[in-house]
């Protein structure tokens, strides 16, 4: 997989190597002052019929109802796309059976912008990315990418980027409770880093986003992500991003830590109330969690205006949980 990988690397498409370019996002009759976005992670169904999860049904139908109440322009989805092995090939089932045919409310025919996850990299990734071509809201251009918007009715900006963070830190066994064991290619692991500090280099967004699969801080089940906190959140610190967006714990959970939000949104398909990790994380970090079934399921809605960041946890049964405030970045 290392020799394929590298063979796509040294021709990366135009959308890594260009100068950012601005996506124009369809807000006629809609919204005009804000971007409105969802968040949900590990929202893969089931590899057998009826290749969803109560939670999942539940999630997706709320995720519609809250796009359409709310407002949505589009949504990330932040890995474990599809349970227990990915995807086989581009014509798998599974993109019908745990994603076409469960997100079916209109107001989640939207753009849907993904990242692979851990379960996704045991299967075929470049299956999800080429899937791209074939449905009109998916949209998975590479193994990590950059989104940037301009905010309507304002001058203001923001900036997402989009992390693999299985090719950063290495595949994990979840079934082992197993951390990342570092990256099976050094040299994409290197070469992603650098792309990514040299973008939060160059950043003058007013919001700057990083979303990926792993967390840098959690409380449950896998806990902190050794590899991200060494690696990735030095980054974050340097270059005063506004908030790293991920999966991968089956719950919802907030973070502040040195000024930048945390959210862990990986409530798409199970719910786990594990808090093992509990005293593995900044002390007085933690703002907010739940793992509770009782909940259905959860995701986050955000909403980006010209000087402040909403950040709303939503549980599947229809109710906010908790909400912050993060202010733009002070340029």
């Amino acid at each position: 997989m290392a020799s394929h990988l590298l063979a796509i690397l040294i021709s990366l498409p135009v959308v890594l190597c260009g100068s950012p370019s601005f996506i124009d996002l369809d807000t006629k009759g809609r919204n005009q002052s804000s971007i409105r976005f969802l968040v949900v992670g590990d929202w893969g169904g089931l590899p057998k019929a009826p290749f969803t999860t109560p939670i999942e049904w539940a999630t997706a139908q709320e995720m519609g109802r809250t796009a359409e109440q709310m407002g949505a322009d589009f949504v990330l989805a932040l890995g474990d796309n599809f349970y227990y092995k990915g995807v086989r090939s581009l014509d798998d089932p599974r993109f019908q059976e745990t994603f076409e045919n469960v997100y079916t409310a209109r107001s989640l025919d939207i753009p849907w912008f993904v990242v692979a996850g851990n379960h996704d990299h045991i299967g075929n990734v470049l299956a999800q990315i080429q899937y791209s071509k074939l449905s009109p809201r998916w949209n998975f251009p590479y193994y990590y990418y950059e989104l940037n918007f301009r905010i309507p009715g304002t001058h203001s900006t923001l900036t997402i980027l989009m992390l693999d963070t299985v090719l950063l830190c290495g595949n994990s066994d979840d079934f082992e409770d197993q951390k990342p064991q570092g990256p099976t290619n050094n040299a994409l692991a290197n070469r992603q880093l650098q792309w990514l500090q040299q973008r939060m280099a160059n950043s003058k967004a007013d919001f700057l986003l990083v979303a990926g699969h792993y967390p840098v801080w959690s409380i449950s089940k896998h806990g902190p992500t050794s590899c991200l906190v060494k690696k990735l959140r030095p980054l974050l610190v340097k270059y005063e991003a506004t908030a790293y967006l991920c999966g991968h714990d089956h719950n919802l959970q907030y973070f502040e830590e040195s000024e930048i939000g945390y959210v862990v949104s990986g409530a798409g398909n199970f719910m786990d109330p594990n808090v093992k990790h509990r005293l593995d994380v900044p002390e007085d970090s933690l703002k907010f969690f739940t793992g509770e079934a009782s909940t259905l399921g959860g995701f986050v809605h955000m909403e980006v205006t010209k000087k402040k960041l909403v950040i709303t946890f939503i549980q599947a049964r229809g109710t906010s949980l908790y909400q912050t405030v993060l202010s733009k970045r002070d340029l």
